[in-house]
């Protein structure tokens, strides 16, 4: 046990990790209140209107690609990412008065989604990098686990507490609660101690940086075939919010504590694969290929199951199976790139796997609608099991033993 958590004998990183844990869990409280008042307040169970919010959210983290993964790396991402929790808890206020209020309309579940948005676009590069800036390399891979443990077990607690709270008191209540969250993570950067961070050298500015993280990224074909992993998963599979949700409305006819007990369900199961990852010392490639084959397995049986309980009990091992993936895939590119680099790299990276979403979460939303939440869930299932393939015929090329 003492091996899977050796990070946190770190000040600044336990530091940081107490106000992840709370921000996270106020952040999902809100992305399931925000779900929920969309799919059954707003519209009559639009599945395509949840994906509009999907792709405002995590547009921008494509768009804004050259200028996120720049300021992770020029400026200091302690005070960037102060800038960023001050922005988000702004988000959530808005959002939160406008619904508490009763004045709330879709286009300003629509606005906000693009505000955050554009928000966590800055956010995303600071917040994975900053992890190296808190710990040296001996400890890097472990944090990055820990730092992904933080982010699902929110998941796991916070839809079900916001499944609870939101028959009690509302929606807009929930969204007002997460500013608070942001308050605490506020609270944690501050603390941090400045002397004792391991701060990399910032890379001299000059012409022609905002494209050199491609330049890098090309000339890589381990990163190259991470990214299209990334992709694919990105825009097709890691759309829960849409599949949970069409599943748990059209499918089962769960209200929202059900709902919220499916969302942690899975988050338990993220939890449970971050763990097993941070128990190891680094990530191996044969790795990368069962967590994708397992993952597009389960979510094929997941699309054909009639009992809710079966589902819940496939969402949990997708759980493990997409944390090991991501979690993998992100200590493999962050160990194995400059330090110089990181902030643009993991920008590409973080863009890869989010940026698909305003292409994919459309499509999947539009297929749930029109033909079923279980052909939207075929989507996912053949994303998965792409990735697999991917990986195994860049493991082929490179000429890499099967059993590496």
């Amino acid at each position: 046990m003492a091996r899977t958590f050796r990070s946190l004998a770190v000040y600044n990183f336990r530091i940081w990790s107490l106000g992840g844990i709370v921000s996270n869990i106020g952040t999902w409280m809100q992305r399931t209140a925000q779900d929920w008042l969309v799919l059954t307040q707003l519209t009559e169970q639009n599945a395509t209107a949840l994906g509009i919010v999907m792709a405002l959210q995590f547009g921008p983290m494509l768009l804004l690609l050259p200028v996120s993964g720049f300021a992770a790396d020029q400026f200091d991402r302690r005070k960037l990412l102060i800038a960023t929790q001050l922005g988000f808890a702004c988000s959530a206020l808005g959002l939160g008065l406008l619904t508490v209020t009763g004045h709330v309309a879709l286009w300003h579940v629509y606005l906000f989604a693009l505000i955050s948005g554009c928000v966590a676009a800055i956010d995303a590069p600071a917040r994975q990098t900053i992890v190296s800036d808190l710990v040296d390399e001996s400890y890097l891979s472990n944090a990055v686990a820990l730092n992904s443990l933080s982010f699902n077990a929110a998941r796991m607690i916070g839809p079900a507490v916001s499944g609870l709270l939101i028959p009690l008191v509302g929606n807009g209540w929930v969204f007002l609660l997460n500013v608070l969250t942001f308050a605490v993570m506020i609270a944690s950067l501050c603390r941090l101690r400045t002397a004792q961070m391991h701060v990399h050298q910032r890379p001299p500015r000059a012409r022609g940086q905002l494209v050199e993280g491609f330049r890098y990224v090309w000339a890589r074909p381990d990163l190259k075939a991470i990214l299209l992993m990334l992709f694919l998963m990105g825009t097709f599979a890691l759309n829960f919010p849409i599949f949970i949700s069409t599943m748990a409305v059209g499918v089962f006819n769960a209200d929202s504590t059900h709902y919220g007990l499916l969302t942690s369900l899975m988050a338990v199961g993220s939890v449970t694969g971050a763990l097993l990852s941070a128990r190891r010392a680094r990530p191996t490639p044969m790795l990368l290929f069962w967590a994708c084959a397992v993952f597009g397995t389960c979510f094929l049986l997941a699309a054909m199951v009639s009992s809710f309980w079966l589902f819940g009990l496939l969402l949990f091992v997708l759980g493990i199976s997409a944390q090991t993936f991501t979690t993998s895939a992100n200590s493999m590119v962050q160990l194995s790139t400059e330090p110089m680099m990181r902030g643009r790299v993991m920008a590409i990276l973080l863009a890869t796997t989010l940026g698909g979403t305003p292409v994919g979460a459309p499509i999947v939303g539009w297929v749930a609608d029109l033909f079923g939440p279980r052909w939207a869930m075929g989507i996912g299932a053949a994303s998965g099991l792409g990735a697999a393939l991917v990986w195994f015929a860049y493991q082929r090329r490179a000429r890499v033993p099967a059993a590496a």
